[in-house]
């Protein structure tokens, strides 16, 4: 299905763009080129390809969650540059 002009300026809506005709025509052109590119992909044989997440056999590095002492809320607010009724007070940001 190729590209229209009323494609291209529902994207532009969407994108808070202007563009002149000219350039409008200009899209349209380039979009389609894009498209008719990607359509190759169509062509290939990808029966034997496993599907993947990512190119890399990645793993968790992350630790354990193992719950662990902590700091009371004393002791978190203790060096705290001001507190207010057990929590951090900052400058209001506006």
């Amino acid at each position: 299905m190729p590209v229209t002009l009323k494609d291209v300026d529902y994207v532009a809506a969407l994108s808070h763009l202007r563009f002149t005709d000219k350039e409008r025509e200009e899209l349209v052109d380039q979009m389609n080129t894009i498209l008719t590119y990607m359509e190759q992909l169509n062509t290939l044989d990808t029966s034997e390809v496993p599907p993947t997440t990512h190119v890399l056999n990645l793993k968790n590095i992350f630790r354990e969650d193992i719950v662990e002492k902590s700091l009371s809320q004393e002791e978190a607010l203790q060096n705290a540059p001001s507190s207010d009724k057990g929590h951090f007070t900052v400058p209001k940001v506006l």
